[in-house]
């Protein structure tokens, strides 16, 4: 694997991360790994001496996409070919197969294993076969170097892992059963951040509502307690937590959605369909009405709050009707923001070899009505909230001279004039919505603590 000879150890790199969240926090941590052995982050991977590519699995052809990256690549580069590693969940589903299919691929590493990263570039660079896809019952996170610095806001995986086995899903296969990281190295981590300039911090987790462990006491707590021990941390301006799962919905973290003045008013809790039999089907835990209920609880101690959720249309065996349930349920939900997806078979999952998939183009056309649905809830969440006051967590510049786009407590993008600095929580009047944006104003003399 790789090449047969020795070379020049890369002193760039560039991380290039596809999918969730949790992959944009493995691929910052990455880059934090090469960091600490002396190399230099490269504005593109033109730039690079070593690219990594952080791949995701969840959607179909995903591996291709990867090869074809790989290809891109190779043509592209001038002289000397970079040194190119494959990570994360493609890497773990594919392993050796990888550099059988595309020999320019000098690294091979799975997402419990990249930790071992500045190793496998070292053997590469020896010409030695470079693949680690073990996923060790030790923490990673212990090998990972202290966080140093961050912009206003950062991801903190606190669970990972998936003991659920949706029978769509390649998760548990790829990124292994549920384990939950200690109390006391969240809690580290999260300080850590804080100090490195994070006013807002997400915790991560495949199913991150199932985390579960020991506080500094010994007394057992489940992510509630975890964020009600982070809310007491000073400097730390919010917080949220996704991606959650409605079997892991305690009563507490209901709770402390109405007791937690820094956790925001959004719940990402994904239902994937509205029809019962076709939820049965897919090997999840909820009913239609399970679901609801858990929903009103939520809205019941906080009014404000946004719904956002996952939904998959044409999974084998739906028929119109039980697609309309899922229109059904979505309008019962009334949602903020959503993600939207086409059935898509994963090898080795069982839906993959279920009776009834469904033509391309009959789910072609129920996505277009489900997004087209999706799209006008969201726009007119985002209209509701014309001439409301709220705090907004600056983030970035925008796209013209003095602007800034920051986010609402209800995670909306939110865009303002006369350039407050990147990292300030001020006050701001919503004075017009779009589809996708807000634009609000400032409140002089009146910036949120």
């Amino acid at each position: 694997m790789g090449a047969a000879m020795s070379r020049p150890a890369p002193k760039s790199f560039h991380v290039k991360s596809f999918g969730c969240q949790m992959n944009v926090y493995d691929g910052a941590r990455m880059a934090e790994l090469l960091e600490g052995q002396g190399m230099s982050a490269a504005e593109s991977a033109d730039e690079a001496d070593l690219i990594v590519l952080n791949t995701c699995h969840i959607r179909e052809k995903a591996a291709e996409k990867v090869y074809s990256d790989i290809g891109r690549i190779v043509k592209k580069a001038e002289g000397d070919k970079p040194m190119i590693a494959v990570a994360g969940c493609v890497a773990q589903a594919e392993g050796a197969e990888i550099p059988r299919r595309a020999p320019a691929v000098d690294i091979v590493v799975g997402p419990q294993a990249y930790h071992n990263l500045p190793r496998l570039v070292a053997e590469a660079a020896e010409g030695k076969r470079a693949l680690d896809t073990d996923m060790p019952a030790a923490s990673k996170f212990d090998a990972l170097p202290k966080r140093r610095r961050q912009g206003p806001t950062a991801f903190l995986t606190v669970q990972e892992g998936c003991d659920k086995f949706c029978t769509y899903c390649v998760v548990p296969y790829t990124r292994g059963a549920e384990i939950s990281r200690p109390w006391a190295a969240i809690v580290d981590e999260a300080k850590a951040l804080v100090d490195a300039g994070a006013r807002e911090i997400t915790l991560l987790g495949q199913n991150v509502n199932a985390w579960a462990g020991e506080d500094g006491a010994g007394r057992p707590q489940g992510l509630d307690g975890l964020i009600r021990a982070l809310d007491a941390l000073p400097g730390l301006a919010r917080l949220r937590y996704t991606t959650s799962h409605p079997n892991d919905m305690s009563d507490g973290l209901i709770a402390a959605h109405g007791e937690v003045a820094k956790l925001m008013p959004f719940l990402h809790l994904p239902v994937q369909a509205g029809s019962d039999r076709i939820l049965k089907a897919m090997n999840r835990s909820h009913d239609a009405a399970s679901y609801l209920e858990l929903i009103d609880r939520v809205r019941a101690v906080r009014p404000d709050i946004a719904i956002s959720g996952d939904f998959i249309v044409g999974f084998p065996g739906e028929t119109e009707a039980e697609f309309e349930e899922t229109l059904t349920i979505i309008r019962a939900v009334n949602h903020a923001q959503a993600f939207s997806f086409k059935y898509s078979p994963r090898p080795g999952t069982p839906a993959a070899t279920m009776d009834g998939q469904i033509a391309a183009a009959v789910m072609d056309e129920r996505l277009q009505r489900l997004q087209a649905l999706l799209n006008e809830q969201q726009h007119g969440f985002n209209l509701a909230t014309v001439g409301r006051r709220c705090d907004v967590l600056i983030e970035r510049d925008g796209k013209k001279p003095g602007q800034r786009i920051g986010k609402s407590p209800w995670l909306q993008s939110v865009i303002v004039e006369n350039g407050p600095a990147i990292g300030e929580l001020v006050t701001v009047d919503i004075v017009a919505a779009g589809p996708n944006s807000l634009n609000g104003v400032v409140v002089a003399e009146q910036k949120a603590a």
